[in-house]
């Protein structure tokens, strides 16, 4: 049994882990000043980032990589606390849009500054890194097509 590790299992496993790592300071940083998940911060960034700030829930699901069930799963609590709501498309009744509230888009305001925050307090770790963002963000694109 071949136990060595190559350099694209090394590559692949820090990649990981320093996912891992920023997810989790993300994660809590967002619960512990705006009171969300980064889960649902991506799917708010997903619809304030659409056309209108509104989204079917196919289209969400693609964004954040997520089933259409489980963007349904993920909006409801969102919808009961006045941050998104959902009509009936006017074209096909059986499809429903999902939209930032006034409430959803000052939240998604506030928790982009979080997410900044936390994503520049990691980067101080690594000066290097903050000048090459641009570079590796493109890397990270090509990476997960």
């Amino acid at each position: 049994m071949n136990t060595e590790i190559t350099r694209e299992q090394d590559f692949a496993l820090r990649f990981a882990d320093a996912w891992l790592r920023m997810e989790r300071k993300l994660d809590h940083s967002l619960g512990a000043i705006r009171g969300i998940s980064l889960a649902e911060y991506r799917l708010l960034r997903a619809l304030g980032d659409a056309p209108g700030a509104s989204a079917s829930r196919v289209d969400l699901a693609q964004a954040v990589g997520l089933t259409p069930s489980g963007v349904t799963r993920a909006l409801k609590p969102m919808e009961k606390l006045g941050i998104v709501s959902t009509v009936k498309s006017k074209r096909d009744a059986r499809l429903a849009i999902a939209a930032l509230t006034p409430a959803g888009r000052e939240l998604l305001s506030d928790a982009s500054g979080v997410v900044d925050d936390a994503a520049k307090a990691m980067l101080k770790r690594a000066p290097d890194t903050r000048n090459r963002l641009d570079e590796l963000a493109e890397l990270m694109e090509a990476i997960g097509r």
